[in-house]
């Protein structure tokens, strides 16, 4: 499969499951908020897909982020089905699916940095790149914590489906260690194969813009 069969494939899957978790979502309010950023990726990604593409593990790693995101809008994150399999299967108190929500928080956006970094040769050295990716990381879930507790602020009771604490005291914090749990465990495991991908993208962009 090529580049652009992939991308394009990818593409189709999100937007179709966009398209029907929008029918008849749980909660409207809690399913835009849920899905805003599937809203601003997917129109960037399109529209950059020439001048700055990404990596095939990066783009695969972004679809299945949508995913996860798209479905905790359709049911929100403490009613969706898969969630509620786990938490049968693991004996959780509660619906654990929104922990998985939150390590792809870390993960993804670790990854996005990361070939953010590298590709620009912004910064020496694999471990202060692997320290600054986990650090936007956890900006970025610090900020998101933050725009929950603001829905909270402004919605009242009606941010509850959004918030999906649960009646969990620790819900912030603990959703913010499964973002760290995240990014680091991909900055662990796919670095390697991250590096050898973004080297490939390189020279194949390298060889387009060198060609006749």
């Amino acid at each position: 499969m090529t580049r652009d069969t992939l991308n394009a494939t990818l593409a189709a899957i999100v937007i179709a499951a966009l398209i029907v978790s929008g029918i008849a979502p749980f909660d409207r309010a809690t399913w835009v908020m849920e899905v805003a950023p599937v809203l601003i990726a997917l129109p960037l990604m399109i529209a950059t897909r020439q001048s700055y593409p990404l990596t095939t593990l990066l783009t695969v790693l972004i679809a299945i982020h949508a995913l996860v995101l798209i479905g905790g809008g359709a049911y929100t994150y403490a009613r969706v089905p898969l969630g509620f399999w786990m938490q049968d299967v693991l004996g959780t108190v509660r619906n654990p699916y929104d922990k998985i929500g939150h390590f792809m928080q870390g993960f993804v956006p670790a990854m996005v940095a990361r070939e953010i970094f590298v590709r620009g040769g912004y910064v020496v050295g694999r471990r202060m790149t692997a320290f600054l990716c986990i650090c936007v990381a956890l900006a970025i879930s610090a900020s998101y914590e933050l725009i929950e507790w603001a829905a909270a602020l402004a919605m009242g009771q009606g941010a509850d489906e959004f918030l999906g604490t649960q009646g969990d005291v620790w819900d912030t914090q603990s959703d913010m260690f499964m973002a760290l749990i995240g990014s680091s465990t991909a900055l662990a495991v796919l670095s390697g194969w991250h590096d050898r991908q973004v080297k490939r993208l390189i020279s194949n962009l390298g060889k387009i813009s060198g060609s006749p």
